[in-house]
C-alpha cells in the first residue's frame, strides 16, 4: 500500500471550531438515524428486559436530538445534519445481524452486539466533542454534550449487564 497526501475538500475544516461543528452535524444525523432504527430492534427483540432497555434508550435518543439542537443554538450555529457514513455502516451491520439470526436469544444477543457498536461509536464521538467544546470555551455546549455522553455510557452498561446476566446465557443454551 502506498501512502500519499490527501488533498482536502473545498469545504474542509480549517479550524477546530469548524471540525467541532462538523462533528455536531454528524452527531445530529446519527442520532436521528438511531432514532429511526431502534423501533425495529425493539420489534425483533424477544427478551422483555431487552425490549424495555431499548425502548428506554429510544426515549433518550429522541431527547438527544433536542439537546444537540440546543448545542448548536448555544454556539450560534444553525442546526444542520451531515450524513455520518460510520454510523450508517454500523446501522447496516445491525440490519444484517437481524437477517442473519433466528428470532430468540441468539438474535437478542446479536441485537445487543449491534446496539453496543452504536453506543461505543457515540461514546467516542461525544467524548471527542466534549474535549473540543472545553478547548473552544463552549461551556454550555460542553455541559449538554456531557449529559448525552453520560446517558450513552449508561446505555452501554445496561446492555452489557443484560448480555452477561441473561441474554448470552440463554443464547448459549440454544441448539444444545
Amino acid at each position: 500500500m502506498t501512502t500519499s497526501k490527501v488533498k482536502p475538500k473545498k469545504d474542509a475544516a480549517k479550524s477546530l471550531e469548524d471540525l467541532f461543528e462538523d462533528c455536531l452535524k454528524d452527531a445530529l444525523w446519527a442520532e436521528n438515524a438511531v432514532k429511526d432504527a431502534l423501533p425495529k430492534m425493539v420489534k425483533n427483540a424477544t427478551s422483555k428486559n431487552l425490549k424495555s432497555a431499548l425502548e428506554d434508550h429510544l426515549k433518550e435518543t429522541k431527547e438527544h436530538v433536542k439537546i444537540l439542537k440546543s448545542v448548536f443554538k448555544s454556539i450560534d450555529v444553525k442546526a444542520e445534519e451531515e450524513k455520518c457514513d460510520a454510523m450508517q455502516g454500523i446501522l447496516d451491520e445491525g440490519e444484517d445481524i437481524l437477517a442473519s439470526t433466528e428470532p430468540g436469544p441468539v438474535r437478542d444477543a446479536g441485537i445487543i452486539a449491534a446496539c453496543q457498536k452504536v453506543e461505543h461509536y457515540e461514546i467516542a464521538s461525544y467524548g471527542t466533542m466534549s474535549s473540543y467544546a472545553k478547548i473552544l470555551g463552549h461551556k454550555e455546549a460542553k455541559k449538554f454534550i456531557d449529559e448525552i455522553l453520560k446517558q450513552e455510557k449508561n446505555a452501554d452498561k445496561i446492555l452489557s449487564d443484560l448480555a452477561k446476566s441473561e441474554i448470552n446465557i440463554e443464547a448459549d443454551k440454544e441448539e444444545k
